[in-house]
C-alpha cells in the first residue's frame, strides 16, 4: 500500500466556495493557495479539490468540457501548477476529482459523436441505431443530434455516459468491453489521468467509480476488470499515486478494482449513516452521536467491521465528515456531539477526510438549486473565514457571492473559533495532532473492538492505546479489568495510567478504583 497514505488526513475543497482571490464572488484556486498554510496548521497534509475542469456548471463542474483546462473561472492551469507546488512545499498532497463515467454535451468528444457521418468519436458514447429506439434500464434521450439514434445519460440530460462497453452485449449496437472503441475509451482516461500526474498531481478521487460497464454483473467484475487495466498502465509510471474510490465497497473497490481507499458514503441505513444523519429515512434521528442516547453502535459495527476485515490488508476504508453531496453534519448534532463524532473519525483505522468549514461548525443552508445541486446545495456555501458581512470569503458584494453566506447572527468562523480553545476548531486540530503524533492512530494501525454494545460505551483498541466514547447524556464506566482481559488476548499487557487524566479527553474522563468513569459526552484515549 502506498505509504503516504498511512498518515494522510484530507480536507476536501469545493472550489467555488472556498475563497475567491479576484473578488468576482466565486472562489478560485489562486484563493486556495492563499489558505494552505491554514490548512497546513490545521493539520490536514492532503487535499481532494472537486472538479476544475472547464465546464458549463449544469452540474457544479461534474460536466466536464475539457478535461485538460481548468475553467476560466477558478483560473488557468498555470495556477493548477503552481497550486501542487505550492502545496508540495507544504508537505500537502493534492487529488483531484476524476470523472470518468460521462462528459459534458458540450465536450468536443460528443460533439464529433453526434454527427451523421462515422469519425473516431461515434462509439466513444453508448448510442442506439435508430432515433426512437430506447436502452432498457436506462435514461436515455434522442433528437438532439443528427446522428440517427439515441444516447445513454449517466444523470442529468447535459451527461451522456461514456462507452466502456456491456457486460453481456445483447443489441447489435452495444459494445463489448473489449471492443476497440472501448478499449479507446480507456485508452483517453488514463491519458487525462497522465496530464494532471505529469503536473504534478498526487492522485484522484473517482467519481461513480462503479458505473462504467454497463449492465455489469452484481459483483462488477467488468467494471473491475476496467479499473485493474488502467491502474496496470498508471501505476508502473505513477507508483505514488493515490486513487479513492465513490464506491462504498471496499470488498469490491479494494480487493477487485485496485482502488487505494474507498469512501464510507452516506447511504441510508448503512453503518455510516447511524452515527450522524439517521434522520434521512424519516422518522426520529436515531444517528449514535445524538446525546439522547437512542442511537446504537452495533449497527453502525455490524457493517463496518467485517468490511475492515476481509479489506484491511489490501487498502483503506475513508470515512467522511460529510461532502458536496451529504446535508452538513452541523444540520443535525450540536458543537458538543461533533467533537465526539470527530474522535471518533481521527481514532479509526482507514483515512479520514474533512469536508471544508465542518471543522468550525458550519451550517447546512435551505436554499434554491444552484447549479444542478438541489438538495445539495445547501452544503456548498461560502468559507466563513472572519467576522464580518463578506465573512472573508470574497471582496465582492455578498448578493454577488456564488451561494448566500450564512446570514446566523452567531455564524461560526474560523476566527471566532481560532480564538476559543474550547471550540470545535480546536478540537479538530488537538485529534488531528494526536493521531500525526501516535503511529498507531493512524491509517494502518491495529484496531479491535473491546465492548460495542447499545446503551453501553463504546471501547475500542488502536495498536496499544484505549479509546472510549460516551454520546449519551449519563455518566458510564467502564471496568479496566475487562480492557486487561481483552488486552491480553491479543498478547497485551494493559498498563493503565495511575494519573486520573486520560492522555485525550472531551468532557469529564478519569480513572479511579479500577474503573474509567466517562461523563456525559465524554471521550478518553489511554
Amino acid at each position: 500500500m502506498i505509504e503516504w497514505l498511512k498518515d494522510a488526513q484530507f480536507y476536501e475543497i469545493y472550489p467555488q466556495s472556498f475563497r475567491d482571490s479576484n473578488g468576482d464572488g466565486i472562489g478560485d484556486i489562486p484563493g486556495i493557495i492563499e489558505k494552505l498554510d491554514y490548512i497546513k496548521d490545521l493539520g490536514m497534509n492532503a487535499l481532494w479539490i472537486n472538479p476544475w475542469y472547464d465546464s458549463p456548471f449544469k452540474d457544479a463542474g461534474y460536466d466536464v468540457r475539457d478535461y485538460k483546462k481548468v475553467a476560466e473561472r477558478y483560473g488557468t492551469n498555470e495556477d493548477a501548477k503552481r497550486l501542487f507546488e505550492e502545496a508540495h512545499k507544504r508537505g500537502i498532497h493534492v487529488l483531484l476529482d476524476l470523472v470518468p463515467g460521462h462528459t459534458s454535451e458540450e465536450h468536443a468528444w460528443f460533439q464529433e459523436s453526434g454527427k451523421e457521418e462515422r469519425n473516431e468519436y461515434s462509439d466513444r458514447y453508448i448510442w442506439t441505431d435508430f432515433w426512437i429506439s430506447g436502452i432498457a434500464g436506462h435514461p436515455y434521450i434522442g433528437g438532439e443530434c443528427p446522428r440517427n439514434g439515441t444516447y445513454m445519460l449517466n444523470f442529468f440530460k447535459c451527461q451522456p455516459a461514456l462507452n466502456y462497453g456491456f457486460r453481456h452485449p445483447d443489441q447489435p449496437w452495444q459494445k463489448g468491453m473489449e471492443d476497440p472503441a472501448c478499449l479507446a475509451t480507456r485508452e483517453a482516461m488514463k491519458d487525462v489521468i497522465r496530464f494532471w500526474l505529469h503536473m504534478g498531481c498526487d492522485g484522484f478521487r473517482v467519481d461513480m467509480a462503479d458505473s462504467l460497464v454497463k449492465d455489469d454483473d452484481p459483483d462488477k467484475n467488468g467494471t473491475c476488470a476496467v479499473w485493474k487495466d488502467i491502474f496496470g498502465d498508471i501505476r508502473k509510471e505513477f507508483p505514488e499515486a493515490a486513487f479513492v474510490s465513490e464506491w462504498s465497497n471496499p470488498e469490491l473497490a479494494l480487493k477487485e478494482a485496485g482502488f487505494d481507499m474507498d469512501f464510507y458514503l452516506d447511504h441510508v441505513g448503512n453503518g455510516y449513516n447511524t452515527l450522524v444523519r439517521d434522520y434521512e429515512a424519516g422518522g426520529e434521528d436515531r444517528s449514535y452521536f445524538k446525546s439522547e442516547g437512542k442511537g446504537d453502535i452495533t449497527r453502525f459495527l455490524k457493517d463496518y467491521v467485517p468490511k475492515y476485515q476481509a479489506t484491511k490488508e489490501k487498502g483503506y476504508i475513508a470515512f467522511i465528515s460529510g461532502n458536496h453531496d451529504t446535508p452538513r453534519v452541523k444540520r443535525n448534532l450540536s458543537e458538543d456531539e461533533l467533537k465526539l463524532f470527530y474522535a471518533l473519525l481521527y481514532t479509526l483505522p482507514g483515512v479520514p477526510f474533512l469536508y471544508y468549514g465542518d471543522e468550525i461548525g458550519m451550517n447546512y443552508l435551505d436554499l434554491p438549486t444552484k447549479e444542478g445541486g438541489y438538495t445539495r446545495t445547501g452544503s456548498r456555501t461560502p468559507m466563513q473565514w472572519e467576522e464580518g458581512e463578506q465573512k472573508g470569503f470574497s471582496s465582492a458584494a455578498p448578493g454577488d457571492f456564488y451561494l448566500p453566506m450564512d446570514p446566523s447572527e452567531d455564524a461560526p468562523t474560523v476566527e471566532k473559533q481560532k480564538a476559543d480553545p474550547a471550540s470545535l476548531y480546536a478540537t479538530i486540530k488537538a485529534l488531528s495532532g494526536l493521531r500525526h503524533d501516535l503511529r498507531e492512530l493512524q491509517a494502518d494501525g491495529d484496531f479491535a473492538v473491546i465492548q460495542g454494545k447499545e446503551n453501553e460505551p463504546f471501547v475500542y483498541r488502536r495498536g496499544s492505546y484505549l479509546c472510549a466514547i460516551n454520546p449519551s447524556m449519563e455518566e458510564k464506566r467502564v471496568p479496566l479489568k475487562m480492557v486487561e482481559e481483552a488486552f491480553a488476548k491479543e498478547g497485551l499487557h494493559f498498563d493503565y495510567p495511575v494519573s486520573p487524566a486520560p492522555l485525550c479527553g472531551i468532557g469529564k474522563a478519569v480513572i479511579t478504583q479500577g474503573t474509567l468513569l466517562l461523563g456525559a459526552r465524554s471521550f478518553a484515549l489511554l
